[in-house]
């Protein structure tokens, strides 16, 4: 077992910090302000300084560096099955997240972690609005929101709930007392070098020390199939589960059946977490109506003579994007796809689409859009149309020329946006300005 750490402890510390994205900053910013001057590695520094501080990349120097520090503190973008983070450990080196260093310090009874292939974010956005409609402070972190442990937050909620990744949850040495698996499918596989081994680390996060209610979406088969690793603190979460309900989920007005698991796994974390109001329906559904909803999760950007567009950018996997589908059955739908490639299996999406009774057009996007059109044709056959595009702008382009009225172009891409767009909102901005150019949208 790995020996706990956390942020107190790295006071008097030789700091290396790995990676300067989103956490990699903040973990800088704690560190300044404890008085410790780390040392900056990045796989590929983007400027040759960060304040004061001279970045070192990997390949050149970053590795030596790193192993002269007592600590190292990686992005969760760095997969910790690299051989540079074993070499680190093998050298009596400790690798971190700075999420793993803030669990040891916080006080767990007011944190919950919610991990799944899909839903996730979601849901940890649903858990935040009802305990702040309900009277409570409440902030997302994780993937979503800022890192908890960065000194350049306002105030200090008294709830956290954490959007934990399968790149976080392997540096975890506690876990909150509840924690919430919200689906499982093939994701990540440049991350974690199989399938097997992704499943395995994300259910790892119902196990860790610290768990007492691991809360699992019953009605994920890929779940039940790996009940033996879900641990003694498993409780299913489904229709039949006695914090579930209706009215107070219609409420929500959220499209897709999807989103109503989502919502019935955000109230047994709340109920979980201790908030009693979460078990009346009454006071559930007097706080649902205000929940706007994710960015770039089946969001109506409007529409241009009749043809609805709808950007889901956040999808970046399997299951987002069959599940988008299902939101607008009875529609025809053209489907934007295609970004970075990580090996994932799109015959799923083929047999999604391939049970659809309307009209479905894929357009393909680079890079791996080829192969997901060449997946669903290999399901679907003749029920759907592909077509390959060169960019966004041309696939939006051929999605407005054959929609017609009634018809939802749905931006679903099922993989990230890396190497064409800096992340899934500046690929989102690109597909609403792609729809203004097909005309007035209302």
């Amino acid at each position: 077992m790995r020996p706990l750490i956390s942020w107190s402890e790295l006071a008097e510390a030789s700091v290396g910090v790995w990676g300067l994205g989103v956490e990699g900053t903040a973990s800088i910013r704690r560190l300044r302000s404890m008085g410790v001057v780390p040392i900056l590695v990045d796989d590929t520094p983007p400027t040759p300084t960060y304040e004061d501080l001279e970045i070192v990349a990997t390949g050149q120097g970053g590795l030596p560096a790193l192993l002269g520090c007592d600590v190292v503190i990686k992005s969760p973008g760095i997969s910790r099955y690299r051989a540079e983070v074993a070499q680190l450990e093998e050298a009596g080196v400790p690798v971190r997240g700075g999420l793993g260093l803030w669990l040891e310090d916080v006080d767990r009874t007011r944190v919950a972690c919610i991990t799944g292939t899909k839903g996730k974010s979601t849901t940890a956005a649903l858990c935040v609005h009802f305990l702040t409609q309900l009277g409570y402070s409440a902030q997302a972190g994780g993937n979503i929101g800022q890192p908890p442990w960065d000194p350049a937050l306002a105030t200090t909620p008294a709830y956290w709930i954490i959007e934990t990744s399968s790149f976080q949850v392997p540096d975890l040495t506690t876990g909150a007392p509840v924690v919430a698996v919200t689906s499982l499918s093939p994701d990540h596989l440049d991350w974690h070098t199989s399938v097997e081994r992704y499943y395995a680390d994300k259910l790892s996060l119902c196990t860790k020390p610290g768990v007492e209610l691991a809360l699992i979406e019953g009605s994920d088969q890929a779940l039940r199939q790996h009940v033996d690793v879900l641990g003694s603190h498993r409780r299913w979460v489904g229709p039949d589960d006695p914090t579930a309900g209706s009215g107070w989920i219609r409420a929500l007005d959220l499209p897709g059946a999807h989103n109503a698991r989502n919502a019935s796994m955000a109230r047994a974390v709340l109920v979980g977490l201790g908030i009693d109001e979460a078990r009346d329906d009454r006071a559930m559904a007097a706080a649902a109506p205000s929940f706007a909803g994710l960015p770039s999760r089946c969001h109506s950007l409007g529409r241009v003579a009749g043809v609805e567009f709808v950007d889901d950018s956040l999808s970046t996997n399997v299951l987002p994007a069959q599940a988008a589908l299902a939101a607008y059955a009875g529609r025809a739908v053209a489907l934007l796809v295609g970004g970075h490639d990580r090996g994932v299996d799109y015959g799923p999406l083929g047999h999604t689409v391939a049970q659809r009774d309307e009209p479905t057009l894929v357009v393909t996007l680079p890079d791996n859009g080829p192969r997901i059109g060449a997946a669903i044709l290999g399901v679907a056959g003749d029920r759907v149309e592909v077509v390959d595009a060169d960019g966004l702008d041309q696939a939006v382009a051929v999605a407005f020329e054959w929609a017609r009225p009634g018809t939802v172009v749905l931006l679903s891409p099922g993989a990230p946006s890396f190497g064409h767009f800096s992340d899934y909102r500046d690929r989102a901005r690109a597909f609403a300005e792609a729809a203004i150019r097909c005309g007035t949208i209302s």
